[in-house]
C-alpha cells in the first residue's frame, strides 16, 4: 500500500526511491501498451498537473490517460528511462516524423506531474541553488539523443528542474 492508502500494483522492496519510481514509469507504459486501464489509474494522481509543447494534433498520452483514445492509437514504445530525483526521463522515436520526451514526477509511489513534449529537443537542467553552487559552468541533467532525427530541425526547450 503506497503512502496515500492506495494499494500500489508493484511490490514493495529494498529498492532505492529512483529505482522504484523508473518499475512505476515502466509498469505504467505496460498498462498502457495492452490496455491496463486499472493498473494505469492506480499509478496516477486524480488531480495530475499536465503540460504539452508539440502540434496539438500530437497530445497523444494525454488523450490516452484520459480515455479520449485507446491504446491502438498511439503506441508509446520507450527507447530510454532515465531518473534523475523524482523525475523520469522516458524518451522515444519512430523513425523519422515522429520523436516524444515524457517526464514524470512522482511523489509517494503516485504520478504527480507529466509534461509531454513531441519533435521537441529537451534539455533538463538543476536549477536549484546547490546545483548552481557545485557546477557553475554545467548544470545540465539530460538532453534528448533521438537516434533517427538527428538531422531535423526541432524547436528546443529547456526544462528546470
Amino acid at each position: 500500500m503506497s503512502a496515500n492508502g492506495t494499494e500500489s500494483p508493484i511490490p514493495e522492496s529494498n529498492l532505492s526511491v529512483e529505482m522504484q519510481n523508473k518499475v512505476i514509469v515502466d509498469a505504467l507504459y505496460k498498462g498502457l501498451s495492452n490496455g491496463h486501464t486499472g493498473t494505469v489509474a492506480k499509478l496516477i494522481a486524480s488531480d495530475l498537473e499536465w503540460w504539452f509543447h508539440g502540434p496539438p494534433q500530437c497530445q497523444h498520452m494525454m488523450r490516452m490517460l484520459t480515455g479520449e483514445s485507446s491504446h491502438t492509437k498511439f503506441r508509446f514504445e520507450p527507447r530510454s528511462i532515465e531518473v534523475i530525483g523524482d523525475c523520469v526521463i522516458v524518451e522515444g522515436w519512430e523513425g523519422a516524423q515522429v520523436y516524444w520526451v515524457h517526464v514524470w514526477t512522482l511523489k509517494d509511489g503516485v504520478v504527480t506531474r507529466f509534461r509531454e513534449y513531441f519533435n521537441t529537443w529537451l534539455t533538463v537542467k538543476d536549477i536549484s541553488p546547490h546545483g548552481w553552487e557545485i557546477r557553475h559552468e554545467n548544470t545540465t541533467l539530460w538532453q534528448s539523443h533521438p537516434k533517427d532525427v538527428f538531422n531535423r530541425s526541432l524547436p528546443g526547450l529547456i526544462l528546470g528542474i
